[in-house]
């Protein structure tokens, strides 16, 4: 059974079709990332599969169950896990109540619990030392990795990243693959990331999915979309496959 499928989606805004018949499949464990140009509809991918936005045609499944109309927070319950593009995080709370919000979607915990639970969660993402400062006197990737904690507080089989590297220096994209890599092997996670950082893209995912004007127009592993001149042309550029070693 796959950890979350599309299947044959559209998503029509007016006259302009953001999403025209995309299929993904994501398998247990898989860490996959869809790439394209600004307006390929990735964003739009996401916000179907959380149920920010409802597709004009087409299912969604998780863990093979259909959850095309289910609610977004019913979804997070069923273990499906997502950050944003712009980080969303309350920024006069703490770390730790920000984190503490995530573990209390999935509910089942006395308060205690839902501190110590978000606390292990901290201490593995290295934020212990600022668990107890507020959002607002943390450097913009320190912000970033909290919504990650967030995320990973809901518990989720599937986790769903918006650009997650967007405004991260290069030491700290360095940090957050290497996190991103230790957090799949420790907790089993299938991960789908949309990333324009091509070097993040090429080292975590097992399998790309390139969109283009809202239509999938390659799939397959890192080596064959640095190598497939449909996607050389629309978005890598034709020199890519060449700088890469």
């Amino acid at each position: 059974m796959n950890a979350l499928e599309a299947r044959g989606i559209h998503k029509r805004y007016g006259g302009l079709a953001a999403l025209a018949d995309v299929d993904l499949t994501v398998k247990n464990g898989q860490f996959v990332a869809v790439i394209g140009p600004n307006g390929a509809g990735k964003s739009t991918l996401l916000n179907v599969l959380t149920g920010l936005a409802m597709p004009d045609e087409g299912q969604v499944l998780l863990a093979g169950q259909a959850i095309t109309r289910m609610a977004t927070n019913k979804r997070i319950r069923a273990g499906l896990g997502r950050t944003f593009q712009h980080g969303r995080v309350f920024a006069r709370l703490s770390v730790l109540e920000n984190v503490m919000t995530g573990a209390a979607i999935r509910g089942r915990l006395s308060e205690s619990d839902l501190r110590d639970f978000s606390m292990e969660i901290i201490e593995q993402m290295g934020l212990a030392d600022v668990a107890h400062e507020a959002i607002m006197s943390l450097s913009y990737g320190r912000r970033r990795m909290v919504e990650l904690s967030r995320a990973l507080a809901c518990r989720p089989h599937v986790l769903l990243l918006d650009e997650p590297a967007a405004g991260l220096n290069s030491g700290e994209v360095d940090q957050l693959i290497d996190r991103l890599a230790e957090l799949r092997a420790v907790h089993g996670l299938a991960v789908v990331l949309i990333e324009h950082n091509m070097g993040m893209v090429m080292r975590l995912a097992e399998r790309i999915f390139v969109l283009n004007f809202g239509c999938k127009i390659a799939e397959g592993t890192p080596a064959e979309i640095q190598a497939d001149p449909a996607v050389l042309s629309a978005y890598l550029g034709e020199g890519y496959a060449h700088a890469v070693v």
